[in-house]
């Protein structure tokens, strides 16, 4: 096939940028360029990636001049701008008329995204549509903490979760003990955890839930391709082993093994047609085991940080996105993944040591023997006489076992 002239513009360096080349690079053989504050190890050594630090590309008049200024020196390439955080994926979507068309911009308008990327709407968007989620409550700025925060008026009990409604806004806020999610025994916890958060002055709501139980085993990732009409084209469920547990990385996946769950699949490609939403979405999803139903915590819009899953079962990501605005074709009927592949991001015998599910440690073993395991930062074109990147990988994954121990505990 005749080599493509396209060029993946991607801002942001952690592990979803380098999920996102290297799927075009497995595809297409393409280096992307990346734009990001600073410099992370993921995107570092690489020969995939042409990373460059811009450190107010957070600014989206900065974002839009860098951008426009690339465009101007690789005029006649099809360039594809994609957001590799809640920050970056926001200033695209808010500001990506003003990039188009001299960029493929895939993703959904503000007013959709006003309304999806806050938690306690996109909780009343599950409301109309039949989505479950874990019972709610949501704090405002202006709520009196002590009334609200009894079990009656939760209407669940402790230990809860507390977490920001607008993600991408409350990273903007920075505080000592900043985490991503938040645990809270009892109320005077979480009026200590609450009183924290708005003291930073995040502006935004804050949800209160009830704890699904469950260690991480329980938990479902599904990633979503909606093409420029709205219609689902893709969609690969994976069932997740591990998570982070870092403070900041609190609940990023780091080990899935695919499954098919039709029902579950067309119940959220339902919902995504009856939105409008165009692009890839990506949900957060739990097993309750007390009344066997699976609960939506969120819709990311955009590919979520594991998304070599997909790749790596056979449906890159890159090609859905080229194959419909760089060659026109017609992404034909919805595919449903049904291959069982095991991803993970931390070295196997991490995943092996802390996955608490006898058997989805039995399954990726028996994934892995057979050859169907996966590594996102391990690919050989990137490895192969670069002993700066190989050193990098050898000392990431050991680090690993130092944060599991830490945060995660002994098993």
């Amino acid at each position: 096939m005749e080599k493509l002239n396209i060029i993946p513009v991607l801002l942001g360096a952690d592990l979803n940028c380098y999920n996102v080349a290297r799927a075009f690079h497995e595809e297409y053989g393409v280096k992307s360029y990346a734009f990001g504050r600073y410099a992370i190890g993921a995107s570092n050594y690489t020969r995939i990636v042409n990373f460059t630090i811009v450190e107010r590309i957070d600014d989206p008049e900065v974002m839009v001049n860098t951008l426009t200024e690339f465009a101007d020196k690789h005029e006649g390439a099809s360039l594809i701008a994609l957001g590799c955080t809640d920050e970056y994926a926001s200033m695209l979507i808010h500001y990506g008329d003003r990039l188009r068309p001299r960029y493929i911009v895939p993703y959904i308008g503000p007013e959709l995204f006003e309304r999806l990327a806050y938690k306690a709407s996109f909780y009343e968007d599950c409301d109309r549509h039949g989505i479950l989620y874990p019972k709610t409550k949501i704090i405002t700025p202006e709520t009196k903490l002590e009334p609200a925060l009894t079990e009656s008026a939760l209407g669940f009990s402790y230990p809860i979760i507390i977490k920001p409604s607008a993600s991408a806004v409350y990273w903007r806020y920075p505080f000592e003990g900043m985490k991503k999610v938040y645990t809270a025994a009892s109320a005077g916890e979480a009026g200590i955890i609450i009183s924290r958060i708005f003291a930073s002055g995040y502006p935004e709501k804050i949800i209160l839930q009830d704890m699904i139980p469950g260690d991480d085993s329980k938990m479902r990732v599904l990633t979503a391709y909606s093409d420029r009409n709205g219609k689902v084209r893709m969609m690969c469920l994976g069932h997740v082993l591990l998570e982070e547990h870092t403070p900041k990385g609190l609940g990023n996946h780091c080990a899935i093994i695919t499954e098919q769950n039709l029902p579950l699949m067309e119940r959220f490609k339902a919902y995504l047609e009856e939105t409008g939403f165009v692009g890839y979405s990506n949900f957060d999803i739990k097993y309750d085991e007390r009344d066997k139903t699976y609960r939506a915590f969120e819709i990311n819009l955009r590919l979520g940080r594991s998304n070599y899953y997909v790749t790596s079962a056979g449906f890159n990501v890159a090609k859905y996105i080229v194959e419909e605005y760089v060659l026109g074709k017609d992404p034909g009927e919805t595919a449903y993944c049904d291959n069982e592949i095991f991803w993970h991001s931390v070295p196997k015998g991490v995943v092996y040591k802390y996955c608490r599910d006898p058997k989805c440690v039995a399954k990726a073993k028996a994934l892995a023997k057979a050859g169907k395991a996966h590594a996102s930062l391990w690919y050989r074109p990137d490895t192969c006489m670069n002993p700066k990147r190989t050193l990098y990988l050898i000392m990431h994954g050991r680090n690993h076992y130092g944060k599991f121990k830490k945060y995660y505990g002994k098993v």
